[in-house]
């Protein structure tokens, strides 16, 4: 399995977290993670193929939105809340908000 990396906190750029969120479907795992907190990555019913599943959690993960923790043949996903409550204050509370 390949090593997955995710931006640390300082590397954080705006401008991806906001590509990120503009995609319906990843608004919507964001919106889960937020409410369920860590989940597998197969769990969520986004009415998608696995390919396009894989590229919207790669994109979460590559704008560091979230966590992936591999565990066996599983990826548990959770929302890096810390890190983007740290660098973008208020920005996840109001795209939950807004989402919601």
């Amino acid at each position: 399995m390949p090593v997955l990396t995710h931006p640390t906190t300082d590397e954080l750029q705006l401008t991806s977290v906001m590509a990120a969120l503009s995609d319906p479907a990843r608004i919507a795992i964001v919106r889960a993670l937020a409410a369920q907190g860590e989940m597998a990555c197969g769990t969520l019913d986004l009415d998608v193929s696995n390919a396009t599943r894989s590229h919207h959690f790669r994109v979460l993960r590559e704008a560091g939105l979230t966590q992936t923790r591999p565990e066996g043949t599983h990826r548990y996903v959770s929302l890096r809340r810390e890190c983007m409550d740290e660098r973008f204050p208020g920005l996840l509370d109001a795209v939950l908000a807004a989402a919601g």
